[in-house]
């Protein structure tokens, strides 16, 4: 079956979906983007993924182009049309097509909007939770504003493919003091030696995750006690347990960092259990 593609009021077949060559998006990665998970055929925390796209789209002045409602029922109908059980649904909205120029286009012009939508492989993906991933760290060298989820992602596919070449999952960056921030794809979280839960706090140096909001939620329900503060990669390194978090891997354990074990070097139980309990708290629709 040939995929799918809602591309500006019509459903394509992906080799047909296609916008303009002066399309913002692709001029000067003028747009935004939301990734989410798909499980049972049911979007996952649809609303929350709405609203940080409104919050995303308003930090960047592009008007919504269509109401939360509507975007939904396209969002559904591309997912159905797709025939995705477990997977994602993609969503970019770009300032829109108009002359290449830097500054703003003309009043009225209409945003782009693509949604595509495609299976995971679901027993791929519980056999890497149950094993675990190796990280290495880089260099932050994004802008000051990751927490808009911007498409102008070339400082993260850098640090991806880095990642891939050093035989690892992920990439952490890591700033100029020595903390992490985030993945290049994800959010990152330890467990201290006396068992404390800790994450980054969302301010302008993350994205702040769905998945992480949810995980929050889990932990608490867990009786885990969280603090919200960067750490160094040296307290990940020596930490009793690391993960990741993001909506196409819900929780993955980290067992090794730049080549270190991180623990026992294996998935350990807290990280075990938040992915677990994660869908009793997410929202289904």
């Amino acid at each position: 079956m040939s995929r799918i593609a809602y591309v500006n009021g019509r459903y394509l077949p992906l080799r047909d979906a296609t916008v303009n060559i002066e399309d913002r998006g692709y001029q000067f990665s003028d747009g935004v983007y939301e990734v989410c998970e798909v499980r049972g055929g049911q979007l996952v925390d649809e609303r929350r993924h709405i609203e940080r796209l409104t919050r995303s789209l308003a930090e960047l002045h592009i008007a919504m182009p269509l109401t939360p409602l509507a975007l939904g029922v396209v969002l559904r109908e591309t997912v159905r049309r797709n025939r995705v059980r477990w997977g994602i649904v993609y969503l970019q909205i770009s300032r829109g097509v108009s002359r290449r120029d830097h500054a703003f286009p003309p009043p009225g012009t209409a945003p782009s909007v693509v949604v595509t939508a495609r299976n995971l492989d679901f027993a791929k993906a519980e056999q890497l939770a149950s094993e675990g991933v190796a990280v290495i760290t880089v260099p932050d060298n994004r802008w000051e504003r990751v927490d808009i989820k911007s498409v102008s992602l070339l400082p993260n596919v850098l640090a991806k493919q880095a990642a891939r070449e050093a035989g690892a999952r992920e990439a952490w960056f890591v700033d100029n003091q020595g903390r992490v921030t985030e993945g290049s794809s994800s959010n990152a979280w330890i467990i201290t030696r006396d068992g404390k839960l800790v994450t980054r706090q969302a301010d302008h140096a993350i994205l702040r995750g769905i998945t992480r909001t949810v995980v929050v939620d889990v932990a608490t329900a867990q009786g885990l006690e969280l603090e919200e503060r960067a750490f160094t990669v040296e307290e990940a390194q020596g930490a009793r347990e690391a993960f990741l978090t993001s909506a196409s891997q819900i929780v993955i354990p980290v067992v090794q960092i730049d080549g270190r074990p991180v623990g026992n070097g294996a998935p350990g139980l807290v990280a075990t259990a938040l992915r677990r309990d994660f869908h009793r708290y997410a929202e289904l629709t």
